[in-house]
């Protein structure tokens, strides 16, 4: 990969995911446009924080954005060559869309829209864009595949994901736009979001304060390290979808299309039950937790649990880091950012 090629556009730069992967892509030589709004629905300064980490870079160069600003989304792609887009940027959060809705729409919908105008006008060698692991909605067969019909959201959060891969989707058949869509699932580690319960837990526990336990604790999730998330989002971004040839319309699979597009899964395959992911944190902070156990909330579910098996097959990896591994990790960037 040599620094002459056009750059990666990597959308939501200042987010969690996208600092990890514009970081990543930077380490191996890529040029890198990172597109930001640095709204402030967490701590600004934790943004600005992860921005400082790439802005010293000679290849990186950042353009704070709306993506739902039209016009300036236009201008962007009009201006610049760009070879490859990895689109992170999105209004995150199943609870906060019951409260806010319309920011989802504004920026999962709208701002998706004008990716996916930009990515067909300037003929875009590749979308990558994030989904989740929350469009599997009302499913409970285990593990979650890409293969199962996923009509069922439980949050407006979850139905702006499922609708941005109906979109992506739409623009591979009409525009050939090659697209992945990558199911996250539960992402934590070093630099992670303040809204997310790792997060949330951590301060608590260190503050003395009790932590909010939903569902009683039965919940189960797979807790994917952020290092295997960058490993999968760079793998498949470097494998173009294509079309199966194989797909038929008579018995329609919704994982794969006749047309460039792909779903995936990526998520560590091993659901952790929530009480043992509080137990590490517990050993790894050196403090026992005030656990206030709560019914499950709207827009939750109980469990998800990842089926990688396209993931591994097509770009040859799998998530590996165990929870015992990856929550010290995060509570030493915790301590050493916050001085806790």
């Amino acid at each position: 990969m040599t620094g002459t090629q056009p750059p990666i556009l990597v959308t939501g730069a200042a987010g969690f995911i996208g600092f990890h992967v514009a970081k990543r892509l930077l380490d191996r030589g890529d040029q890198v446009i990172g597109l930001d709004n640095i709204n402030d629905y967490y701590d600004v300064r934790l943004k600005q924080a992860r921005l400082a980490q790439l802005t010293p870079h000679e290849r990186f160069s950042f353009v704070k954005l709306d993506l739902a600003n039209r016009q300036g989304m236009r201008d962007l792609f009009a201006d610049t060559p760009i070879r490859r887009v990895v689109h992170l940027a999105a209004q995150a959060g199943v609870r906060y869309s019951l409260i806010n809705p319309h920011a989802y729409t504004e920026s999962n919908i709208e701002g998706f829209m004008n990716i996916l105008e930009g990515c067909r006008h300037s003929q875009v060698e590749h979308l990558v864009y994030a989904s989740s692991s929350s469009v599997y909605g009302g499913n409970t067969h285990m593990p979650f595949s890409v293969h199962d019909n996923v009509d069922h959201p439980v949050s407006l959060y979850a139905a702006s994901k499922k609708a941005n891969e109906l979109m992506a989707h739409c623009y591979a058949h009409l525009y050939h736009l090659p697209c992945t869509g990558l199911r996250f699932f539960t992402v934590y580690g070093p630099w992670g979001r303040p809204d997310m319960a790792l997060f949330i837990f951590t301060k608590a526990i260190l503050e003395g304060q009790p932590i909010e336990v939903f569902n009683h604790g039965k919940m189960k999730r797979d807790f994917t390290y952020v290092d295997d998330i960058v490993e999968g989002v760079i793998r498949t971004l470097d494998h173009p979808a294509t079309a199966n040839p194989a797909w038929s319309g008579e018995k329609p699979d919704p994982g794969t299309s006749s047309a460039p597009a792909r779903i995936y899964n990526i998520g560590n395959h091993q659901p952790v039950e929530l009480l043992h992911f509080i137990e590490v944190l517990e050993q790894s902070l050196g403090k026992k937790a005030e656990k206030k156990l709560m019914p499950l909330q709207p827009g939750d579910v109980p469990a998800t649990y990842a089926d990688i098996d396209d993931l591994t097959n097509d770009v040859g990896f799998k998530p590996t880091t165990p929870v015992e591994v990856g929550i010290p990790r995060f509570v030493k960037w915790y301590r050493e950012f916050y001085r806790a």
